[in-house]
Order: structure tokens, then C-alpha cells, then sequence
């Protein structure tokens, strides 16, 4: 069972809430430009930036909450650049003075008796610390971009940097060059649309690929299966 909502406190980012079946199963997790604070039975975990699908096994009656930053806002909250996290689980406590990430952990613990008053916590914890950080209007200004489908080369004009400077400032921000962030967004884009009973070629069109073939590559590539198997394993977990 999986369920989300937007945060109520936190610009762009998603409340989500998972409970794995009741038998042992592997979730495919894919790659979305995005960051992740987890709330498992073991701890709070970070999930960086993934550039291909992650392979995760469910057990039986584990139950997830989680707050997906928006391309750009985790480093700001973690205090990391992105890419130190990428393709990367790593337990808060690694990235965070161990007594703040115990306090966190047992703020949760008080407040999971409703795993939504539980997620409320990491919302407060990331504005707080959202608040401390400095905003960068670069950064959202890129992620739309890329999103909207510009070239890395109108992009960086569109921001007043140079290539090398906006992949530079970019590894910082997403954990992955505007290239590959771009890559992403147009496959989750492309997911979208076929799962929403778009026929894939026109999918495929709709989403800038070249034509139905590329998509077809840039999905094997991403998310190491072909189409077809993808939407047969139905909507995979997030987070």
C-alpha cells in the first residue's frame, strides 16, 4: 500500500507513507531527480539521487514514511552536496551530529502512533532547517528548464553560466550533470504519460525522445527492464 501527499510545509516536496505486502517482495525503485528522508524500523535513512533504478527487498509488515525533496531542496536540508549521495542509502546520523539525528529519531518514535503525525515531524525539521539555508533561484530555474525541455546549452544562457559552470554548480544541487538530471525528468515524464494511457510512440514524441525506439533504450537504461515488464510490475514504490 503507498499513498502520498504534498508537503505542507516544505515548497514542492511530497509526504509519502508505504507498507510492504505480506510476503517477501522486491520493489524496483527508479530514478526521479529526487531526494529522500525515510523513516524505517531501523532508523532514518537518506536515499540521494538515483541515475538507475534501484532493487529494494520489502519485508513482510515494514512500514516507510518518507519526505521526497524536489530536485534541488535535499542538499539544503542535509547540509551535503548531492553528489556525495548519489545512488547512495546512507543513515542520517552519518551526515548529521549524532545527537540531532537521535532527537529526530525520537520525535518520530513519540509521534508514529499515526504515521501522518509521524511525517509531520520531518516536515518541521526540513522548513526549519530550509529557513537556515540560503535559497538559490538558480537552481529551481535549471530543474524547470530541464523539466520544460530547453538543451543544457539554452539553460545555462538562460542563467548567465557558462556549461562547465552549470554542470559544476548542478552536481551540487541534483548529484548528477544537467545532462543526466535532464535524462530523468524526460523518462519520469515520458512513465507518466504511458501510464496514463498515452500510446508509448506518442509518449515518446510528447516527451522530446527521437521516436519510440529511444525511449525504449533510455527505459532499459534507467530502469534496467524493458517497457513492457515496467508497467507489469505496476506502480513501483517511491522513495
Amino acid at each position: 500500500m503507498y499513498e502520498e501527499r504534498g508537503s505542507r510545509w516544505v515548497a514542492g516536496a511530497v509526504v509519502w507513507r508505504r507498507e510492504a505486502p505480506a510476503r517477501p517482495q522486491r520493489a524496483r525503485v527508479l530514478p526521479d531527480g529526487c531526494m529522500d528522508l525515510i523513516r524505517t524500523g531501523g532508523g532514518l535513512l537518506v536515499a540521494g539521487p538515483d541515475t538507475r533504478a534501484q532493487l529494494t527487498d520489502d519485508l513482510p509488515g515494514a512500514g516507510y514514511v518518507g519526505l521526497r525533496f524536489p530536485p534541488g531542496t535535499g542538499p539544503r536540508v542535509l547540509g551535503v552536496p548531492a553528489h556525495e549521495l548519489r545512488d547512495a542509502r546512507v543513515p542520517l546520523e552519518a551526515l548529521w551530529p549524532e545527537r540531532e539525528a537521535r532527537e529526530l529519531a525520537e520525535r518520530m518514535a513519540e509521534r508514529m502512533a499515526g504515521a501522518r503525525s509521524g511525517a509531520a515531524v520531518l516536515e518541521e525539521v526540513a522548513a526549519v532547517r530550509l529557513r537556515r539555508a540560503p535559497d538559490d533561484p538558480l537552481t529551481a530555474a535549471v530543474a524547470a528548464g530541464l523539466r520544460g525541455g530547453a538543451s543544457v546549452a539554452e539553460v545555462a544562457r538562460g542563467v548567465g553560466l557558462s556549461e562547465r559552470q552549470l554542470h559544476r554548480r548542478s552536481l551540487a544541487a541534483f548529484g548528477y550533470g544537467p545532462k543526466t538530471l535532464a535524462r530523468v525528468l524526460r523518462f519520469r515524464r515520458a512513465l507518466r504519460l504511458v501510464r496514463g494511457g498515452v500510446p508509448p510512440a506518442s509518449a515518446a514524441a510528447e516527451a522530446g525522445y527521437a521516436d519510440q525506439a529511444h525511449l525504449s533504450r533510455e527505459v532499459r537504461a534507467l530502469a534496467g527492464v524493458q517497457l513492457s515488464v515496467l508497467l507489469s510490475e505496476g506502480r513501483p514504490p517511491e522513495g
